[in-house]
Formats: C-alpha cells, sequence, structure tokens
C-alpha cells in the first residue's frame, strides 16, 4: 500500500470519473497553447510582392508571359526569376523588383523585356504592391515588412519564443506560492484577452508586445497544467497523462493548420485561433485545488472536502480522511511540483545525506557525471530544437503548405504512444537513441531527394519529427531517473533551461530555408544523429530504483538490474517534483 498523499490514489481511484473530468477540461486548455505557439505561421506569412507599379499601367511583361495588369501575372511570376516589366498609359517603361524599381531612358515605343540602355534606379519609396491570391491580409502585408523591414517579421517569432521562457519561469515559480488553480484561471483569462487584444493592434510594436505577454501566460499555463493533471492522477496512470499533455498541444497545430486554410485575413485568423478554446473560461472557475498543495500548505479542511467530492464521483464510499494521510507521511504531505526553474536554483528536495547545498557544480562532479549531464542537455536542446524546426519549417517543404503543418501535428500522437509502450518495454535509452537516429537519418536523406519529389522530402521531414517527439517526450523522465534526490530537481531545471534556449535558436534556424529550402532539417538532422549516437553513453534505467546519493547514481549501468525497480511514473512515490515537465518551451 502506497504512503502518504500518494495513498489517496489507491483508495479513489488512479484515474476515474473525477479525475478524468478534470484531466480533459485542463487539456482541452492546452490545445490553445499550441495554436497561440504556432499562429505565427500565417500571421507573418509574406506572399509576392514588387515595388508598387505608377499609375494607368496598360501592358505588363515577365519573361514570355505578357498581361494587362499586375493580377494577372503573379501567377507565372517567380522572385528571383528578374523584374517584371509594365507600360503606363503616358508611355513610361518601368523595371519592378522586390525591393527597388527602375526607370527606363529612352526606351522606345516597343514594350521588350530585356533592355541595355540608361537605366534610373530608386527604391521603394510608394511602398509595395502584394500577390493576394493566397494570403489575402498579413502583418507584413498590413506594414510592409519586407526588404529592409524584413528582420521585424522574422523577429516576432523568436521575441514570442523569449516570452514563453520568461513565463515558465515566472508562472511556475507563482504556482507554488499561490496555487496551481489561480494560475490556471489566471493564464487562461489572459490567453483569452490577449489573444483577442493582438488582433485589433495597430501597428507592428503594439503587436510584438502583446504577442510576448500572451507568449509568458500561454507557457505558464502549460507549465502549470503538466503539475495539475499530475498531483490528479494515481502512479499507474501518470506517465500517459502528463505525455498526453502534449497531445492536446499537437492539436493545436493541427487546428492552425485548418484555420489558416479557411481563413487569409490575419486578425480574423487570430480572433477565430483565440475563440477556438474560450468554452474552458465558462467552467475553469470550478476546476478545484490539487491534493498535494492543499496538504502541503496545511488547508485540510479544504483538502477534506476535495477527497470526499472525489469519492462521491467515483461512486466510492467518503472513508479516507485527511489525517490517515497525514499519519502515513509522518508529517504535512510533500507538495509535489516545487521545482527549480533554472540551473541557478538549487534543489529544495530535503536529504538527510545531503550536507551541503547542492550546486551546478555537482553536475560535473565527475568525468562520467559530466558526460551524462552534457548528453542529457544535448538531447533537451536537440529535442525542442527539432519539434520546433519541423513545426515552423513544415510549410517551406513545397506541396500544400496547410496539409504539411497538420502533418506536423498529427505525427505527434502516435510517437507518444510509441513512447509510452516503447520506454516500459524496451527501456530509456533503447527507446531515445534509436528516436534520435532515425530522425537523423531521415532528415539527411532529404539531401539526395530530387526537387520534383517533393512528398518524398515530406514524407522524410514527419519522419523525423515523429521520432525527435519520441525523444523529446520521455527525455524528463529519463533525467529524472538518472540523477539522485540531491540534485534530481537540479539537473531537470537545467535540461529545461536547455529546451528552452532550443526553442529560441529555432525560428532563426528556420530561416536559413531562404538560402535553402532543407537546410533546417539538415542541421536538425546531423545534430539529431551525433546526440543519438552520444546517447549509447548513458545508462539504463529501466528496472534501477531511483537513487539517493551521487555514488548511486554514478554506479547506474554498471551493476545489475534490481527487480524491484521503481520505474516510470512509480518516480512521483519518491517524492519526485514534478512541477517542471518537458514543456514545449
Amino acid at each position: 500500500m502506497t504512503t502518504g498523499v500518494e495513498r489517496l490514489f489507491d483508495e479513489l481511484g488512479h484515474f476515474k470519473r473525477y479525475q478524468a473530468c478534470l484531466y480533459f477540461a485542463a487539456v482541452f486548455q492546452a490545445i490553445s497553447c499550441g495554436i497561440h505557439y504556432l499562429a505565427s505561421v500565417f500571421l507573418v506569412e509574406t506572399p509576392k510582392f514588387l515595388c508598387n507599379a505608377p499609375d494607368n499601367i496598360t501592358d505588363v511583361v515577365f519573361g514570355n508571359h505578357s498581361a494587362t495588369s499586375l493580377r494577372d501575372i503573379w501567377g507565372a511570376y517567380s522572385p528571383g526569376g528578374g523584374p517584371v516589366v509594365v507600360r503606363t498609359a503616358a508611355g513610361e517603361q518601368w523595371e519592378l523588383s522586390r525591393c527597388q524599381r527602375a526607370l527606363r531612358a529612352d526606351a522606345g515605343d516597343q514594350l521588350r523585356y530585356v533592355f541595355n540602355g540608361n537605366k534610373t534606379v530608386a527604391a521603394c519609396a510608394t511602398g509595395f504592391v502584394y500577390d493576394l491570391s493566397e494570403v489575402h491580409q498579413s502583418i507584413v502585408t498590413d506594414w510592409d515588412l519586407v526588404c529592409e523591414r524584413e528582420w521585424l517579421a522574422k523577429l516576432t517569432q523568436p521575441t514570442f519564443m523569449l516570452g514563453v521562457l520568461i513565463g515558465a519561469l515566472l508562472f511556475g515559480d507563482i504556482a507554488d506560492r499561490v496555487g496551481r488553480r489561480p494560475i490556471l484561471m489566471a493564464t487562461s483569462l489572459c490567453q483569452f484577452v490577449f489573444g483577442v487584444v493582438v488582433a485589433f493592434t495597430g501597428n507592428y510594436y503594439f503587436f510584438v508586445v502583446m504577442r510576448f505577454l500572451l507568449a509568458m501566460v500561454s507557457s505558464g499555463y502549460l507549465v502549470v497544467v503538466f503539475v495539475y493533471v499530475t498531483e490528479f492522477t494515481g502512479s499507474k496512470v501518470r506517465t500517459w497523462t502528463s505525455l498526453h499533455v502534449h497531445a492536446a498541444f499537437a492539436v493545436g497545430i493541427m487546428v492552425v493548420a485548418l484555420v489558416g486554410y479557411l481563413v487569409r485575413v490575419w486578425w480574423l485568423y487570430q480572433i477565430i485561433l483565440t475563440l477556438s478554446t474560450s468554452p474552458f473560461l465558462l467552467f475553469c472557475w470550478k476546476l478545484p485545488e490539487t491534493p498535494f498543495y492543499l496538504m502541503a500548505k496545511g488547508r485540510h479542511r479544504q483538502a477534506q472536502t476535495l477527497l470526499d467530492n472525489m469519492a462521491a464521483l467515483n461512486g466510492l464510499p467518503a472513508t479516507l480522511k485527511v489525517s490517515d494521510l497525514i499519519e502515513d507521511s509522518g508529517e504535512a504531505a510533500p507538495m509535489v511540483g516545487k521545482e527549480t526553474q533554472t540551473g541557478a536554483t538549487a534543489s529544495r528536495e530535503p536529504s538527510s545525506r545531503a550536507e551541503r547545498k547542492m550546486s551546478i557544480l555537482d553536475l560535473f562532479g565527475s568525468c562520467k557525471m559530466a558526460v551524462r549531464t552534457l548528453v542529457c542537455w544535448a538531447i533537451w536542446f536537440i529535442g525542442s530544437l527539432g519539434y520546433y524546426v519541423f513545426s515552423l519549417g513544415s510549410v517551406n517543404l513545397g506541396g500544400n503548405q496547410y496539409i504539411n503543418l497538420f502533418l506536423a501535428g498529427a505525427v505527434e500522437i502516435p510517437s507518444y504512444l510509441v513512447a509510452c509502450f516503447a520506454m516500459d518495454r524496451v527501456g530509456r535509452k533503447k527507446t531515445c537513441a534509436p528516436a534520435l537516429l532515425l530522425s537523423g537519418v531521415a532528415c539527411m536523406l532529404i539531401i539526395f531527394v530530387p526537387g520534383d519529389i517533393e512528398v518524398l522530402a515530406i514524407v522524410l521531414s514527419m519522419t523525423g519529427k515523429f521520432a525527435v517527439a519520441i525523444a523529446f517526450g520521455l527525455i524528463y523522465l529519463y533525467t529524472c531517473e538518472l540523477y539522485p534526490t540531491v540534485i534530481r530537481s537540479l539537473a531537470v531545471g537545467s535540461g529545461s533551461m536547455m529546451c528552452r534556449v532550443g526553442s529560441v535558436v529555432a525560428p532563426f534556424c528556420v530561416y536559413l530555408a531562404d538560402i535553402w529550402t532543407y537546410m533546417p532539417q539538415l542541421i536538425v538532422g546531423v545534430l539529431a544523429f551525433i546526440i543519438g549516437i552520444l546517447t549509447m553513453l548513458l545508462p539504463e534505467t529501466l528496472g534501477e530504483p531511483l537513487t539517493s546519493t551521487l555514488e548511486e547514481a554514478e554506479a547506474l549501468g554498471s551493476k545489475p538490474s534490481k527487480g524491484a525497480a521503481k520505474s516510470g511514473s512509480a518516480a512521483a512515490e519518491e517524492g519526485l517534483e514534478l512541477k517542471q515537465p518537458h514543456t514545449k518551451a
């Protein structure tokens, strides 16, 4: 029989009706996190464009194609294929390029595409003209974020990811102070408010600020919802429930693809995305505080009410008392979710064996531990980098960009199922390393795909996304098992920071597609393959008990497996701190 607060799941069910209702309600709002994280794919979409043309155009020529208006030439025009030549009613001939235009001198009456005479080149002082056949309106077309202002458009996603980082650090700590429920309610409400306000921003800088705030609250919700569902589900299902919060995030990506296809006006697109999860606001105020938090704060009366409500909805007699849980643990129950947010925050786990305060240097206390830490950090980094490169870069693969993004979300769902089954059957290392190697091989094979076979490139990219999602899904639990109690939170916190570094770097990596379409996938593939090989240096933890001291942790992999292992989600029974899960930050 489990002792402490964990006993309530043995008595009232690990995942019965009460927990299922709370779980699916909380996870429903997590869809909005996936939505807002990837919404920029179509918010900042750049259509074909040229320098604004003079008035009264009578003829248009591009290569061998001719028309009477620019609207009729967009289908034939391709960036980098040369300028578009136009003639006005006054007889002037202009060469229109993306970032400049030139007036031909003494061009004569005949309109020719090739002209070797003198030209007067000027900047696009009168603005730009856009192909609105596909993208009816985006922030790029509204605020002319092209040419010398192109960097502003590319800065929107890195700025958002910076907000993700700060939000995770901020709200994770606040949730330990004021509770999980208030943070879930506040961040959900702010997601709705900021999401709508983004649609009505009148200029670029206000847009970026509001998206930054939206990123903070979205990240805050995602971090805290992991804690919330973890503290309401028993150890028998905790691995599944925590991993499948990511599935809701993937559904959000698919929603972005669907809405992006149906709505081509950015502000309307933003409003619809925000409203898609607004029903959660109608019942989020009914969510209870978690039993772990109530017990840790000594709010025993509220905890007893919660236990009685759980028993009633689960169809069980309300015989479990708070006093029973306190007697089992010998003190107020430890609060699950007391994690460190960064590597700079030392572990708060009490340990009678620890005689000094641990620091990040203890992760490098020996050669074996140093190698283990560097490899773990690399997995955290490539997991996040690969996740966002595959998601954000899916629209650059050719073919239908909306289908590509939808597939990028859809392939995640089976990846988490595979991760759940494989990690508890073949082991953590034997799941993580092959997944990274598969991702690396799939991405590097893109180099050899002929340019006219876009479908094969898309299949390989989705295979890479599927594989890297497996590694990303299990690295949190694997890290927990690789380190002892005295530095476990520190190891997870520092790994989480590397994860966020990867998410900030990812948009810049995606922009390398301007150099070569498959450059981002190639970079991720090479890194994933190398890190997959390095992962083989880590010890296997399946079937091993959680370690308490550095000496025990160093000995992992060098002694026979112990049958009485606490694997998978049983980590929570050891007071494992779960508030900083492997979020998409």
